[in-house]
């Protein structure tokens, strides 16, 4: 299973809303996610906005892909991007910066 961490930069006066957006991610992109392999995902947001996420994956590759064929994370991506710093024209999920693990406890 591979293990993936990313950053993200959440607009400072956005992360109230953005809290709130993930109180209830739609079931469909929940679906979604887990269908195409992402599992075990979580979030976690700085007060200054440095979002980090975390999840684990048979293939990190294949798992973008298969999200990427979805309606679901089109609509899901467009409605998010405005809550992002230096996506330069790209859609969150495209942004994602995987940190490179360099040492893991099992």
């Amino acid at each position: 299973m591979q293990r993936v961490c990313f950053l993200l930069k959440v607009r400072q006066d956005r992360l109230g809303e953005y809290r709130q957006r993930h109180e209830h991610v739609w079931a469909e992109m929940r679906e979604a996610l887990s269908a195409a392999g992402w599992h075990n995902y979580s979030l976690f947001l700085r007060e200054d906005g440095l979002l980090v996420g975390y999840l684990e994956t048979p293939d990190f590759a294949a798992a973008q892909e298969a999200m990427a064929r979805t309606d679901v994370n089109a609509r899901w991506q467009a409605d998010m991007a405005g809550f992002f710093e230096e996506l330069d024209g790209r859609g969150p999920d495209e942004a994602m910066r995987p940190l490179t693990e360099v040492f893991h406890l099992a």
